[in-house]
Parts: structure tokens; C-alpha cells; sequence
């Protein structure tokens, strides 16, 4: 099942194409901005029943030279067949548009990193017929911003520098400085950063930080998760109300039934158990259905 840090990894690259020159630039490689950018199918599926997709595939076109068709993979863990595939995707790209393909590797963890950027060589070993050669971004090489100064020079390159970085121990200064510079961005351009790195974050703890920094920091911004954190806010005071009003009425509380309460993120439910918190002899009562 493909999660949401994988999706963001690869997407933001269809929300920020020139993104690609930045991160090229800071793995030493040179490649112009694009003068226009088009986001192709990423199906590369062929008559045979094997289904085939990149995760991102954009053509970009820049003056002077020759339009590259950049592939963007996002990989969470080491695959041993993976390096086929690859191969398979840049010489069938190759094939269809005859125009030269780029693959790039997103990762959020070093070991990873370091095993995508591997060169792969097919072929008898005494004569290679091909060699893999991907560039590969993620928290080995990717710059720790945590300067709002830097933030504001190059956005989505902050962007993607914090879904890698997921796991830094300076992933506060980094989300916080992320807050910052979005306060005084358009709205129309820092919701999608929003949530791009609130899809990057996953269910890694740097995700209930950043949860919370866009709550306090960024309270004009009203998509799931402004409304998720405020429905979270609402469940906790509900559950505290109900352990208040049964301590006040001498009704025991088990570790269990506590605990049963104070994970409860269900409003209905938490409504439905304080008021017969009010007359309920015992949690047995609370809990009936």
C-alpha cells in the first residue's frame, strides 16, 4: 500500500518542477530551470499483462537544450529488484519519447540513500552492457534548513529538505522555521506545502510537532488538518469532562476504563458516555450500549 510520505516525496515535483535544478544543484550536477514543464502519464505498462509505473514522470523543457524526461521515484527501503525496474522504466522512456531520461531516488532514511545511489552494472560481468547510475536525494545530502533567510530563497527545496529530514533531531527548527516564512506566504501556495509535508511526515513523531505548529502558528489555514487538531482538542476536553464528573460523583475509575476514555477521539461517543456519566452508578453503565 503506497503511503502518504511516499506520495509526497515524488508529487511535489509535479507542484514544483524547478524544484529539480535545486536539488541537482546541491548534488553537484548542473541542469538549467525548465522554461515550461509538462507532467506526462506515468503508466508505462505495455501490451503484456505486467503493469508498470514510475511514481512521477514530468518532461522539462529548457532554452538551448535538448527537453529531459525526469523520472522521480520515492523509496522507503531497500528493494533488491528494484534496480531492474529502473532500468526498465529509463530505457522504455527512452524508447516512447525519444528523449533522454533523468531518474531521481527520494529517500528519508541514509541506508537507503546509499544503496539507491549504488551503481547497478547489467550485463556478464567481464563486459557491462548497462550501467544504473540514479541521483539520489535524501537526509545524507539534502541541506538542514532551519534559517528562515534560507527558507524564503528557495521554498520547495525546504519543502523537500523536511520530508527527508523527517527523522533529524532537528526536525523542530526545522518544521518551525518551515512556519515562519508559510505566515507571510499566499495562502494559495502555502496550503499545498501544508500539506505536502504533513503527507511526508507520515506517522513519524516529527508529525504531531508539525500538527501543532500549523495549529498555532498558522491559524488561518483551514484544511483536515486545522480541523483534525481542533476536533482532537475537543475529544481530549470531553474525555477530561467525563473522568471529572465521575470523580466528582465517587464512581471508580479502572486504568483500563481510563484508558478506554482518553483514546476515545469519537465526539458522539464521548457525548453519549458524559451524559450517563451523569445518573451511571458504574462505568459498566457509561460504557452500555
Amino acid at each position: 500500500m503506497v503511503s502518504s510520505s511516499h506520495e509526497a516525496m515524488h508529487r511535489i515535483f509535479q507542484d514544483h518542477p524547478g524544484l529539480f535544478s535545486g536539488v541537482s544543484k546541491v548534488l553537484g550536477i548542473d541542469f538549467a530551470p525548465p522554461t515550461s514543464v509538462t507532467v506526462l502519464p506515468n503508466d508505462l505498462t505495455e501490451t503484456s499483462p505486467v503493469e508498470r509505473r514510475v511514481d512521477t514522470l514530468v518532461r522539462l523543457d529548457t532554452e538551448g537544450d535538448e527537453p529531459l524526461l525526469l523520472a522521480i521515484e520515492a523509496q522507503s527501503n531497500k528493494a533488491p529488484d528494484k534496480p531492474a525496474s529502473w532500468a526498465y522504466y529509463v530505457s522504455y522512456l527512452l524508447t516512447k519519447y525519444r528523449l533522454q531520461p533523468m531518474l531521481l531516488v527520494v529517500c528519508q532514511d541514509r541506508a537507503t540513500a546509499e544503496w539507491a545511489a549504488r551503481p547497478v552494472d547489467f550485463g556478464p560481468p567481464q563486459w557491462p552492457l548497462l550501467t544504473l547510475r540514479p541521483l539520489v536525494a535524501g537526509p545524507h545530502n539534502m541541506p538542514v534548513i532551519t534559517d528562515p533567510a534560507e527558507v524564503r530563497k528557495d521554498l520547495a527545496l525546504a519543502t523537500l529538505s523536511a520530508i527527508t529530514h523527517a527523522r533529524n533531531p532537528d526536525v523542530g527548527a526545522i518544521l518551525k522555521a518551515m512556519t515562519t516564512v508559510l505566515r507571510d506566504t499566499p495562502q494559495a501556495i502555502a496550503d499545498p506545502i501544508i500539506e505536502l509535508i504533513a503527507q511526508g511526515l507520515g506517522k513519524r513523531p516529527a508529525a504531531e510537532l508539525w500538527r501543532n505548529l500549523v495549529a498555532v502558528d498558522l491559524s488561518f489555514y483551514k484544511s483536515y488538518i486545522a480541523e483534525e487538531i481542533r476536533d482532537e482538542g475537543r475529544a481530549e476536553g470531553r474525555a477530561e469532562d467525563i473522568l471529572r464528573l465521575l470523580d466528582r460523583r465517587g464512581i471508580d475509575v479502572s486504568n483500563d476504563d481510563r484508558e478506554r476514555i482518553t483514546s476515545c477521539d469519537d465526539l458522539d461517543v464521548l457525548g453519549r458516555w458524559f451524559d450517563r456519566a451523569i445518573t451511571a452508578a458504574s462505568t459498566t453503565e457509561v460504557f452500555a450500549d
